[in-house]
């Protein structure tokens, strides 16, 4: 597995893990990540989105909707591992192992936890993060 630098360039990076590419609250939160890039990187925060879709998914995904943040593959989900991202879910009833909607805010330079958001709905969560993330680094 290739390894992933935080952002040399901003004192924050968010990795944000979502279950996969072209669904309708997939697609949403990465718009809305996408629309609030530059009030994210006017605090100092770098947006990665995660899912294990793979690189031509995530190259699709990002064309189609005009996305503008990176999107990192983790197919074997050791990145989902890492974070607790991975879990137990229930959809119509079904059980299953699946993506849990999670977002994490660290420090790039120790790559330290700073914030996290656990098992979040999409709609409205970028904006939420951004405001948290404000307060937070207000304080």
């Amino acid at each position: 597995m290739e390894k992933i630098p935080l952002s040399q360039t901003h004192q924050y990076t968010i990795l944000y893990f979502y279950p996969k590419d072209n669904t309708p609250g997939c697609t949403l939160e990465a718009q809305d990540f996408t629309r609030l890039k530059a009030d994210f990187e006017a605090l100092g925060v770098e947006i990665f989105g995660v899912s294990r879709d793979s690189e031509v998914s995530h190259e699709n995904f990002c064309t189609k909707h005009n996305l503008g943040i990176t999107l990192i593959s983790d197919p074997d989900g050791v990145l989902h591992e890492k974070f607790g991202a991975i879990g137990e879910k229930k959809n119509y009833g079904k059980t299953y192992i699946g993506t849990i909607r999670s977002t994490f805010l660290l420090d790039s330079a120790t790559g330290e936890v700073v914030q996290e958001w656990r098992n979040v709905r999409a709609k409205g969560h970028a904006e939420r993060v951004l405001a948290e993330i404000s307060n937070i680094l207000k304080n």
